[in-house]
């Protein structure tokens, strides 16, 4: 089951990098929590709020894509490594857009039920990624 597992997570990173949002349906039960939402403005929950979380994500950085490193499972929970990569294209939480290539690394925890997400837990490199776009000054 881990290897299914491992794959289930591997595949929904996959569609989301095609931009289809309407494809969370496949993988993401309607009962997900996300226990780590990104501070977007006005996230409702549930597989609802992922829905906005990504179309905003989307909006704000184009050729949006993910690699997923090493990943680690016990019983129903995936752990992963994920690299995400982009160009700054559109406002990002108040950041006009800045034409830059930024990528952030993150841990992505995923637990699994009936082959559907039901729940998440992330940290990612935010702070890496404001620097990125110069909101935030290099140490």
């Amino acid at each position: 089951m881990s290897e299914e597992n491992k794959a289930l997570v591997r595949r929904f990173i996959e569609a989301i990098d095609t931009g289809d949002i309407g494809i969370l349906e496949q993988f993401v039960d309607p009962s997900y929590n996300d226990h780590n939402p990104p501070p977007f403005p006005g996230l409702s929950h549930g597989i609802e709020g992922s829905r906005q979380a990504f179309s905003y994500a989307l909006n704000a950085f184009s050729d949006f894509r993910h690699e997923v490193g090493q990943q680690v499972t016990e019983g129903d929970t995936v752990v992963s490594v994920i690299t995400g990569y982009g160009r700054h294209t559109g406002d990002f939480v108040g950041i006009p857009a800045t034409n830059k290539e930024v990528q952030m690394t993150g841990i992505a925890i995923h637990r699994i039920q009936n082959g559907k997400l039901v729940e998440h837990w992330g940290q990612i490199d935010a702070m890496g990624l404001l620097q990125q776009l110069g909101a935030i000054p290099h140490p």
